[in-house]
């Protein structure tokens, strides 16, 4: 009976979106209030009954109810509980139901805490989100119900594939869709705003709360996800370039821009039209990520595999809000008002270089993904793109970005000083050339330009911590004045220069483990011993050890340095009896200094194991500076101007000036 309840929930909630998409659009056609206000109490009652029914599912797995066939294909009776949960989101149907919860979710917040927004606005933004609720709860109870029935029901399930049977992949999606979803709420904000002709500044600090919470969490998810990939799949790298991966990165990089246009739009009410567009760009490329990994069009690790003709009922979502959107946009946009201007040399002038640079890196990586497969659709040939051609073209347009970071929180509004800004920055340039000159020094043999990319990160690092100085006057003002302005600083400052930062750890980390990495394939028997960038290892065996789950074979390595015990390593390869397959565990010895990596290969003729070792620097800074510009988005979402109440506020206090007065 949960999973006829869950059913019926999905099939009420659609009902309840179509009308949130209908009525507040007549209401605000017709200016009238009563169907305009509709639309809170549909955006709420629509998340209800979507979570019942992802209660209803989660139920149904954690109960091993396998009656249902969704349960049956994906879970197991011997599966430990957290992959049960997982289990729910880790196939095509329960992601999918993860999906319109969290569409309806960030519709839900805007219609709880987004009463300030002007009522016929908030209407229009919540038929709008109404609207993608309907294409894909549509989609749901039409292709993919995820509470089918089986009858008789089978004694135990199939199990859920083994390399998503991780805590890394527990959490993944959920922060991924976050933020592939949460950017619809900047599209629906977009569309709202050209249905009604009318963009001004204070869109910009409406939209930019929910943009920044989409863009924290699909940094997290992403960073999750390479992690996960980096440890599980045995391969020693973090980021392969492959569709799925960039997938996720497009949107991101879209988003990145769309925060910073927006900033502008705020302060200056300037690139009106440029944000609109961007922050229907952004939600166009998360579309075309559901549809690339649920079309069947990719062979991917990360993919569902998933028949094509839902394949095609996902592109005709996109055909009409993308198209439409599009559409829209080209009939209002030559209306809307331009906004202030302002001179190149600006805050504004370094963040329009940051937008053209971020879109141009972001159609790189768009032409080297869906090239191969246009290519395939139209000629029958197959080619592949692979990391070279990223490399090539991403790194290009992302280096001036890199060295233009620090400069814009230096210049002034509407006319900066770029000289003056180099003089505050000098130190910080100092200290950057100092670390590239000692790297370039202790790493003799190369790659020559890695010291120069060790050297932008620690710039980004410094710039960030300039810009906090030079605002609270840390050198020029007595130290209770600094201690002043350093309590009274906005957080979104605090919140900048951490995302800032954590782009400097990122950008180090990816170059050191990128440019000085080590690795051996060996084959080895019990008492032969091998060495790695300063380690020795001693393989002491393999020995049988059963899980959960699975059985596996366990390896030993004895790690030294210098004749001194490190650690020991336990890399394994698991075969799960009721999937039938098997995962390879990495053995990972963590340090600052970087990850010795070790992967058991299968058993030789001689009785030797096939032995793969790697050691990559500094790579732990990778997935640190993804969590420092989470915390920095975070620190800049909880700023008072950021959250949603504050326009209500900052309205409240002007509407007071002339009653005063």
């Amino acid at each position: 009976m949960i999973a006829e309840t869950g059913h019926y929930a999905l099939i009420l909630a659609l009902g309840v979106a179509i009308v949130q998409m209908v009525l507040p659009l007549i209401g605000t056609r017709i200016r009238d209030p009563q169907l305009m206000a509709v639309a809170a109490p549909a955006a709420q009652l629509e998340f209800i009954l979507i979570a019942i029914a992802f209660i209803a599912l989660m139920t149904a797995y954690i109960t091993s109810d396998f009656s249902v066939e969704n349960v049956w294909r994906n879970s197991h009776s011997a599966k430990p509980l957290l992959y049960k949960i997982a289990g729910v989101w880790g196939n095509h149907e329960g992601s999918m139901v993860l999906w319109v919860l969290i569409l309806s979710l960030f519709g839900a917040a805007v219609a709880t805490f987004g009463t300030n927004l002007p009522r016929q606005l908030q209407a229009n933004v919540l038929a709008v989100q109404g609207s993608i609720g309907v294409a894909f709860l549509l989609f749901i109870v039409t292709t993919s119900n995820p509470f089918t029935r089986l009858d008789p029901a089978p004694f135990d399930g199939q199990g859920l594939n083994p390399v998503l049977q991780d805590p890394a992949l527990a959490f993944h999606p959920p922060f991924l869709y976050t933020g592939y979803v949460g950017f619809s709420m900047a599209f629906s904000f977009a569309v709202a705003a050209l249905i009604e002709g009318r963009i001004d500044a204070a869109w910009a600090r409406w939209v930019r709360p929910w943009t920044l919470a989409a863009w924290m969490c699909l940094t997290l998810g992403i960073a999750m996800g390479s992690w996960w990939a980096y440890y599980e799949l045995g391969w020693g790298g973090f980021w392969f370039w492959d569709p799925v991966e960039n997938a996720s990165f497009m949107p991101w990089l879209a988003g990145t821009a769309l925060l910073h246009s927006a900033l502008v739009m705020e302060k200056r009410d300037a690139l009106k039209v440029w944000t609109v567009l961007l922050a229907i760009i952004t939600f166009s490329l998360s579309l075309m990520g559901t549809f690339l990994v649920r079309s069947g069009v990719l062979t991917s690790v990360h993919a569902f595999a998933v028949d094509p003709a839902r394949g095609i009922f996902i592109l005709a979502i996109m055909g009409v809000f993308i198209g439409g959107a599009l559409a829209l946009f080209a009939w209002r946009a030559p209306l809307l008002s331009q906004g202030g201007l302002f001179a190149p040399i600006s805050r504004e002038g370094s963040l329009v270089l940051n937008n053209l640079l971020l879109t141009t890196a972001c159609a790189a990586v768009f032409v080297g993904t869906l090239y191969p497969l246009a290519l395939e659709a139209l000629t029958g040939d197959k080619i592949s793109v692979g990391p070279p051609f990223f490399n090539f073209t991403f790194a290009p347009l992302i280096l001036p970005l890199l060295i233009a970071v620090p400069f814009g929180p230096l210049l002034a509004w509407k006319r900066g000083d770029l000289l003056a800004a180099a003089q505050r920055l000098m130190a910080a340039a100092c200290l950057a050339l100092l670390i590239a000159v000692a790297v370039l020094a202790f790493q003799q043999r190369g790659p020559w330009l890695a010291p120069f990319g060790i050297g932008i990160g620690v710039w980004l690092i410094a710039g960030a911590l300039t810009e906090i100085t030079y605002r609270v006057k840390l050198l020029g003002a007595s130290r209770s004045e600094a201690w002043r302005r350093l309590r009274n600083l906005p957080r979104a400052a605090y919140g900048s220069a951490l995302a800032h930062s954590g782009l400097g750890l990122v950008v180090i980390g990816i170059v050191a483990t990128t440019a000085w990495r080590s690795e051996q394939i060996l084959a080895l028997k019990p008492g032969e011993t091998a060495d790695i960038a300063g380690y020795t290892l001693t393989f002491k065996g393999v020995a049988p050890r059963q899980g959960p789950n699975y059985q596996e074979r366990v390896a030993l390595f004895t790690v030294t340095r210098g004749g001194k015990a490190v650690t020991e390593l336990t890399p394994s390869k698991r075969e799960f009896t009721v999937e039938r397959s098997g995962t390879t565990e990495a053995g990972i010895h963590a340090s600052w200094r970087g990850d010795l990596y070790a992967v058991l290969g299968d058993q030789l003729k001689d009785g030797a194991y096939s032995v793969r070792l790697y050691f990559n620097p500094l790579v732990r800074f990778i997935w640190l500076g993804a969590v420092v510009m989470f915390v920095g988005g975070g620190v800049s979402l909880s700023d008072r101007r950021l959250r949603v109440g504050a326009p209500k506020r900052a309205q409240a206090k002007v509407a007071a000036i002339p009653a005063a007065e």
